[in-house]
């Protein structure tokens, strides 16, 4: 079925067509096959081309899509009073991945500063060009902020990563008569075709009950975000060698834990595209203009962080957590009486709670190194349930 899409600029396309060849020659040099993983690596990471390595606007009204900093103030000022809980029991220290506009940031660092919370450093690790002059447009009157290319060897603080792990390279498996087979990208006359390849039986050792699943179930796996949490562990732990102090990573994002994100019935795998705020599940459309994610299965996740020797501290809803950091009180600090303003903010916050909305189907993963969240958080801890 025909794409009825908005149509790009013609430097877009231009660049579309530029990172299609890049692709096309690296499917060619790996004879006639590379993986989905390493496909997605490219239309989203490629240098000057890739989707978070071009110029386009990413976020807001103007990209393809919106995150929870974007829809209202409140969601960083609530992160940053559970971020105040932490900061006095460890290092005054931020490292936000994948920062956005610099609006979380922004929002967390105000917040802290009303309430007198200081942040010595507030590191972001941000590989797109386009979205690190954003950010460093909008962080500007934060002397503390600076920006990194890599992880650091070793850190102590608190680590953020709001919608980090749904952007990392999936591999996509299908179970077919013949066993579990990768499912990768090869080259028609003049587009890019799914074809399959044997199977690495460690992709399918990360889906509980592989073998009960049905023939043609399609799903994804996920290694490279795998590797991320090992890095994470890595770098607290190091930290903690060095200044014996403990650390936190707060990880919000879509997702599930593992026996909810291989039900029978989600046999088509999880994979979106987004577009100028249309989603659509066609990830060969226009290379490098299109954002490709893949929901984050969290038992996963976790289970890397914790082979990496970091402890789990929290697994909640969205919903839940933001309650719990005092979302509501937040919002009644604009009067409910005060329409005009009230309104807007109430929406928000229902956007970011609801069930049917961001409030369940995003949650919110907390690792680290000799740390404990406050008791109120406990009351609605999922980390059974991984």
């Amino acid at each position: 079925m025909q794409l009825q899409l908005p149509e790009p600029s013609a430097d877009a396309l231009r660049a579309s067509r530029a990172l299609h060849t890049v692709i096309a020659n690296d499917i060619r040099r790996n004879s006639g096959w590379i993986s989905f993983s390493r496909y997605m690596e490219l239309a989203l990471y490629e240098p000057e081309l890739g989707y978070y390595s071009g110029g386009a606007a990413k976020l807001g009204k103007d990209g393809d899509f919106t995150t929870a900093p974007e829809i209202t103030s409140l969601f960083g000022a609530t992160l940053a009073h559970a971020v105040a809980e932490l900061l006095p029991r460890i290092a005054p220290h931020l490292l936000e991945f994948g920062a956005g506009t610099g609006k979380l940031a922004f929002d967390l660092l105000t917040e802290l500063a009303v309430m007198g919370i200081p942040v010595h450093r507030y590191a972001i690790v941000e590989l797109s060009g386009e979205l690190r002059a954003r950010q460093q447009q909008l962080l500007k009157g934060f002397s503390q902020v600076v920006w990194l290319d890599h992880f650091p060897a070793a850190f102590t603080g608190v680590v953020i990563g709001n919608e980090v792990l749904d952007a990392m390279p999936a591999h996509l498996v299908v179970k077919t008569e013949h066993g579990w087979r990768e499912r990768g990208i090869g080259l028609s006359a003049r587009n890019f075709v799914f074809r399959e390849h044997p199977c690495d039986a460690a992709l399918i050792e990360q889906i509980p009950q592989a073998d009960a699943l049905p023939i043609g179930y399609l799903t994804e796996v996920h290694p490279v975000a795998a590797g991320f949490m090992h890095s994470l562990a890595a770098m607290l732990c190091a930290g903690f060698d060095e200044t014996g102090q403990g650390s936190a990573a707060i990880l919000i994002d879509y997702g599930f834990p593992a026996h909810e994100y291989y039900l029978d019935q989600r046999d088509h795998g999880t994979l979106m595209c987004h577009y100028r705020h249309h989603a659509h599940d066609d990830p060969f459309f226009l290379p490098g203009l299109q954002d490709i994610t893949a929901h984050v299965d969290f038992t996963a996740m976790a289970r890397a962080a914790l082979d990496g020797g970091l402890d789990l501290l929290g697994y909640l809803s969205q919903a839940s957590f933001l309650l719990e950091a005092g979302l509501g009180d937040l919002l009644l600090r604009t009067s409910p009486e005060d329409g005009r303003a009230y309104l807007p903010q109430a929406n928000a916050v229902q956007k970011l709670t609801s069930p049917a909305e961001m409030g369940e189907l995003f949650k919110v993963l907390i690792v680290g190194t000799q740390l404990r969240l406050p008791e109120r958080f406990e009351r609605n801890d999922r980390s059974h349930r991984l």
